[in-house]
């Protein structure tokens, strides 16, 4: 069984990780804060431990993500805390674990659904795979799918949105709302890559989802799956050309810039973000503990989409400064050579989805 809820939210500070939960996992995650907190004072570039929560609560959500302190995820969890804090009287708090120190997203999922963590922010890539209910969510994977950031939210926040996070009844994970991880660019270490024929034979990362590993497949590259926390030394290594990942996950999150020379602003995917919470741990609250929680859970996800807006904008700005050398393009040239993938039987997109989709965005 899988357990599953939705939010983030962003700005920019350092790197670390976290602690505990809000039910049967509270007082095991209470006991390891500590260790965990340290690791995190080691790493921050501030040298301040947002890692964890107010030390009066007594429910502490141990929430888990791949990525640093400065990420747009963690910083929006840190804002989601905040109003968590405010709205409970201090009672409830969220304790994080940062850069894949539960795992990658793919075991932290499984974990919140099994109930051995309690929250998890994570992009949509391992969430077609988790169960059969939710395989429908490798619609969202397809290349161009959403013109603008704001037609992604008008899809998300509505119908469709809600019949996704719908899916995830009685997998064990509840799906509180969509969360951003943004546009999805290119980086490599060879060359600066302009039209699609310049990717030919590139070895690039992905995350371990099949419409994303199609996609770079039809453009000409090879695709090799890895997880987040492999991915830099990889780079480093030469393992890998190139991956892909919005700007605040390549500068804020994982500071991938330092081994990657080149990057290309194709916006191919956007990457909607979920909050994720253990159906059993939410169960295990008050009605009142919960609606706090989907009250907090809401207002966060906004909070979290301007964190992750301020930071596709400042992370592309601090990189060119870097000496990153950023490259714009034809968009039209990239969406019809994406094109083929929506036309790709062995991916199982679900067409009446699909059609939902593009009746709001237009396409």
């Amino acid at each position: 069984m899988k357990k599953f809820i939705s939010l983030a939210l962003v700005s920019a500070m350092a790197a670390s990780m976290v602690a505990c939960g809000g039910s049967s996992t509270a007082a095991t995650t209470a006991a390891a804060a500590p260790a965990a907190a340290a690791e995190t004072k080691a790493d921050a570039a501030s040298g301040e431990d947002d890692t964890l929560g107010v030390s009066t609560a007594t429910i502490r959500f141990k929430a888990g993500t791949t990525n640093a302190i400065t990420s747009a995820y963690n910083q929006g969890l840190i804002a989601f805390r905040n109003l968590l804090e405010e709205k409970s009287n201090g009672e409830m708090t969220v304790d994080l674990y940062l850069s894949s120190s539960l795992g990658n997203e793919s075991d932290m999922l499984d974990a919140v659904s099994m109930g051995t963590q309690d929250m998890l922010v994570t992009s949509t890539g391992p969430i077609p795979a988790f169960s059969k209910a939710t395989a429908n969510w490798g619609v969202l994977d397809l290349p161009y799918l959403f013109p603008t950031a704001e037609t992604a939210y008008e899809v998300l926040d509505g119908e469709v949105g809600q019949q996704l996070l719908d899916g995830f009844n009685g997998t064990g994970v509840l799906a509180l709302g969509f969360w951003e991880n943004g546009y999805r660019c290119t980086t490599n270490s060879k060359k600066e890559i302009v039209h699609p024929a310049d990717l030919q034979g590139m070895k690039i990362r992905t995350m371990e989802n099949k419409v994303h590993m199609a996609t770079y497949t039809q453009l000409g590259a090879t695709p090799t799956a890895m997880a987040m926390g492999e991915v830099f030394s990889a780079l480093q290594q030469g393992t890998i050309d190139g991956q892909e990942n919005p700007f605040s996950i390549i500068y804020y999150g994982n500071k991938l810039h330092e081994v990657q020379p080149y990057m290309t602003e194709n916006n191919i995917f956007y990457s909607p973000a979920v909050l994720c919470i253990s159906q059993d741990v939410f169960d295990g609250l008050t009605a009142d503990q919960q609606a706090i929680l989907i009250e907090c859970a809401d207002q966060g996800k906004v909070k979290q989409r301007e964190i992750e807006q301020g930071m596709a904008v400042s992370g592309r700005k601090a990189m060119e400064e870097y000496g990153i050398i950023i490259s714009d393009v034809d968009q039209a040239e990239w969406i019809d050579a994406t094109a083929p993938v929506y036309d790709d039987a062995s991916l199982g997109i679900d067409a009446d989805l699909l059609a939902k989709v593009q009746a709001v965005t237009g396409k």
